[in-house]
């Protein structure tokens, strides 16, 4: 009883500083707690992967996806650590009895290390005075022992087991909440170190091996439970690739890459080591490419390795880790197997060293970095890929120059694309690929950006989107060696015409354009700029007389105040409007337009938009089948709301009976004055004489050039207004005469 009411008040005193300082293994062993406490008291819910002897007090994700390492995982409810059951009632109430470390190893179930400490003679030790903490093999563990090992172990006048023993023990009590990540206890054999991570889904490792139950306090230390048997560590990363014959090409790119001696620097790393066989899988063009660039090889090598340690038995999922190259990647489990980015690749795992842990793989992680410009192109861009090879247009990027990549989905290939003429296909696909290398981060509003064809393609910049001409950037952009990708949503359609060419040439603005001819705003759709345009075809006018144009004609205020608020200021395509919310635009009006755009359609003041994103050199064109007008001007006159009234169905116009149009300044118009220079023809007058012996005759032949005329354009921003002026500059005819005599016989030339 006096036993039983010690080891009670020893796990409260504990338990308490436990709360007062927990650990992410305490703080899952709780949740584990919580899970079961329908089962009784101090009993944890633990996973255990099928078909396997792995339990694992699990994580939420684990737990509520019912699987660890892709593999269904079954629940089973045991006693929390350092308590048991009694018989005939629920749960695990009784507190386990404490005793000293070799009594602790049969409670805990770990009765082979118990018999080896006989063995070895380490008994006495630890069940005398101190303060130990054991890292106890499992009876598995040792079972996985390789035999030759294990026997080796016990021979040699049993010196080896029972160094062995002490290298897995410390020589003070440390719970798990002392265990701290990345921290190196100092063991019993020879001050050698023992590797300690303590991760944040609750798993805690020393060298690498998983503590699968721990705290089981002793009278003299603590006792936790690991799953493998750990070996002696000297070793730092570099000592162990400078001596493996499989990983030779590693050791010399790393040397190569002056990133030798930083694995054998004091630290924190993982490193996904590729085998010789990895690297020769490369080939021998790409080795030599790689091996030639002092950055592309720091960078191949960096991505192998992160700033961290990262055991097999910590990994339960997948999960996203950042490389000393900058980029990250996942490391997951399929069962018992380590992953990298999803790939069966991991040949040996836990080479554990002094500063972190090597994983040898067979294959070589390429990072985009050290890939060029044509590697970036992933699975959903392939199509892209494929056609920019097919047409020649890969072959022509000259491997030292820099380009970027615009690549349309494989969604964007349709039938009717894939069937154009291949001339035709090749002109727009040169539109995707940019003559520099221009990343993400560099792209600003208004930029110009230069094709492979000699085109110029415009950036836009908004709120949530990265926009070129009519297409928007989505996530997934790419940074090569000599170049760039970025991920485009739809083909790219750069602008060759301004709008009015545009409106002209479709032939469906008839009115529209002659109400901007009226209001004196054409210039306004021919000028340089960066509009929008909510263009009104002629269907929006359907019905209106030649007396309805007149009556919107006869008062140019007002006829300016509704054309101008169809134009806002800036180009605004469909992708760059943030979704599902209103974006409000300023007209050159003054009022604002309601523009909302989901599930790849525009609405603007709730009218929908048939047709969006017609790119212009001046602007970009959204056509609307109705007239729009400004909900905060009313109308002063009874016949133009009558009018309005029947073009515009979507609102409630205002009437204040006498509301006269204010002027609104044309301060966004450029003024255009013409110069017309016209000359004087010059005259060429030839003369030329063909002589014989019998007669000599004359013949003039007068050349008169047509007039040459030459207009000189000068662009004054102001209000509108047109002046012709004609200079006329006289000079006199300039007369070339020329005789040329032909001889019978003797020809002779001569010039006047």
């Amino acid at each position: 009883m006096k036993l039983l009411f010690v080891a009670a008040f020893a796990l409260f005193v504990l338990s308490t500083f436990d709360k007062a300082d927990s650990s992410a293994y305490d703080k899952i062993v709780a949740h584990s707690r919580i899970r079961a406490r329908k089962e009784g008291p101090n009993v944890c819910a633990l996973q255990q992967v099928m078909g396997t002897k792995k339990k694992y007090f699990s994580t939420c994700r684990n737990w509520y996806q019912g699987a660890i390492c892709g593999k269904k995982a079954t629940v089973l409810y045991e006693c929390c650590p350092g308590y048991m059951k009694m018989e005939g009632m629920r749960g695990c109430p009784a507190v386990a009895p404490i005793d000293h470390v070799y009594g602790t190893l049969g409670l805990v179930k770990a009765t082979s290390t118990q018999n080896y400490a006989d063995i070895s003679k380490l008994r006495p030790e630890i069940e005398g005075s101190g303060s130990y903490t054991f890292f106890a093999p499992s009876n598995e563990a040792w079972e996985l022992l390789d035999e030759t090992v294990r026997s080796a172990l016990v021979s040699n006048v049993n010196i080896e087991l029972y160094n062995a023993l002490h290298y897995h023990m410390a020589n003070k009590r440390l719970l798990t909440k002392d265990l701290r990540n990345g921290m190196t206890v100092t063991s019993m054999y020879n001050d050698l170190g023992l590797q300690i991570n303590h991760y944040s889904n609750g798993v805690v490792t020393v060298n690498c091996a998983r503590i699968i139950y721990g705290n089981q306090v002793a009278t003299n230390g603590v006792v936790h439970v690991i799953d493998r048997v750990i070996s002696s560590v000297g070793n730092t990363i570099q000592d162990v690739i400078d001596v493996d014959d499989d990983l030779t090409t590693l050791s010399d790119m790393a040397q190569r890459a002056g990133l030798s001696d930083k694995l054998g620097q004091p630290g924190h790393y993982t490193l996904f080591a590729p085998t010789n066989e990895a690297f020769d899988s490369l080939g021998g063009d790409v080795l030599e490419r790689l091996q030639s660039d002092p950055e592309v090889l720091k960078a191949l090598v960096s991505f192998h390795l992160l700033d961290s340690v990262q055991c097999s038995e910590a990994i339960m999922a997948g999960t996203s880790y950042e490389t000393l190259e900058g980029n990250n990647i996942e490391i997951g489990c399929d069962g018992e197997s380590l992953t990298v980015n999803g790939i069966k690749m991991v040949r040996k795992k836990d080479i554990v060293t002094t500063n972190g842990v090597i994983h040898l793989i067979d294959q070589v992680l390429m990072p985009d970095s050290a890939k060029q410009v044509m590697e970036l192109i992933g699975t959903s861009q392939s199509t892209f890929g494929d056609m920019v090879s097919e047409l020649g247009l890969s072959a022509a990027m000259r491997p030292e120059a820099e380009y970027t990549l615009l690549a349309p989905l494989n969604v964007a290939f349709s039938d009717e694309v894939m069937s154009m003429d291949q001339r035709m296909l090749k002109l727009i696909l040169e539109s995707h690929i940019l003559k520099n290398k221009v990343v993400l981060g560099q792209l600003y509003n208004g930029q110009r950006l230069e094709t492979i064809g000699g085109k110029l393609l415009r950036v836009f910049i908004y709120r949530t989107a990265v926009c070129i001409e009519n297409s928007c950037l989505i996530r997934g952009s790419k940074e090569g060696s000599n170049g760039a990708l970025h991920l485009m949503r739809t083909f790219l359609k750069p602008a060759e015409k301004n709008m009015f060419e545009i409106l002209t040439e479709n032939g469906g603005f008839k009115i529209f354009l002659s109400l901007m001819e009226a209001a004196d705003l054409t210039d306004l759709l021919k000028q340089e700029g960066d509009f929008t345009l909510f263009a009104p075809t002629d269907k929006a006018f359907t019905g209106i007389s030649e007396r309805d144009l007149a009556l919107l004609k006869g008062d140019i205020n007002a006829l300016r105040t509704i054309l101008l608020y169809h134009i806002n200021n800036g180009i605004f395509i469909g992708g760059g409007l943030e979704t599902g919310v209103t974006n409000l635009l300023k007209t050159l009006q003054g009022s604002n337009i309601k523009v909302m755009h989901a599930n790849n359609t525009m609405q603007v003041n709730s009218v929908q938009v048939p047709e969006s994103d017609i790119m212009a050199t001046n602007g970009v064109i959204h056509f609307v089948k109705q007239v729009l007008y400004p909900g905060d001007i009313p109308v002063g006159s009874q016949d133009l709301l009558m009018l309005l009234k029947r073009l515009i169905s979507y609102m409630q116009i205002k009437y204040i009976a006498g509301f006269r149009y204010q002027e609104i300044p044309l301060t966004f118009m450029k003024r255009i004055i013409t110069h017309v220079i016209q000359e004087v023809p010059d005259v060429t007058k030839v003369t030329r004489v063909i002589e014989t012996k019998p007669s000599v005759t004359k013949v003039t032949r007068v050349i008169e050039a047509k007039p040459s005329v030459t207009k000189v354009t000068r662009v004054i921003e102001a209000k509108p207004s047109v002046t012709k002026v004609t200079r006329v500059i006289d000079s006199d005819p300039t007369i070339t005469k020329v005789t040329r005599v032909v001889s019978a016989g003797n020809r002779r030339r001569g010039r006047d």
